[in-house]
């Protein structure tokens, strides 16, 4: 059911296995401890999508380089009910507030509704350097319900 949306500022369009390795630079920014494009698509094509993560990328108008990437997954859960969560969100530096990021949040939203999903939920760090993505998620109608609790063993 993904669907793919273009305007101005280029097409939002889920990446299947064979291109994971485009999303490598934009996830990068995000998950810095995957350095190598080959380590990266290994581990998204060879352990999580077995268990239902999908990519989806915001591309530069004309080009083929995704500047934004989304990681995200549909699922169910007692708490939540038939949701999407997006494991990750990330736009490479150089591309920031141009857009991207809301892009693929809206294509996400699309996404959850084509799949009967009745929310999307997504975690986020704080610190001041995350004020902007935080800004952003308000501005997408996300409001913060919980905290999220997590330690080492």
């Amino acid at each position: 059911m993904a669907q793919t949306t273009t305007a101005d500022t280029g097409a939002v369009r889920e990446l299947d296995a064979g291109e994971t390795h485009l999303a490598h630079a934009a996830m990068c920014a995000l998950r810095t401890d995957y350095h190598s494009e080959a380590q990266f698509v290994e581990h998204v094509d060879g352990v999580l999508r077995p268990g239902g993560y999908r990519l989806a990328g915001a591309f530069q108008p004309a080009g083929d380089q995704v500047v934004a990437v989304a990681g995200f997954r549909v699922g169910d859960s007692l708490a939540w009910g038939h949701h999407l969560y997006v494991d990750d969100l990330s736009t490479l530096p150089s591309a920031r507030r141009q857009g991207h990021a809301g892009r693929l949040l809206d294509w996400l939203i699309k996404e959850a509704r084509a799949h009967g999903c009745e929310q999307i939920h997504l975690d986020s760090n704080v610190g001041p350097e995350r004020i902007d993505a935080h800004r952003l998620y308000f501005s997408h109608g996300f409001a913060i319900y919980s905290h999220h609790f997590a330690r080492g063993v």
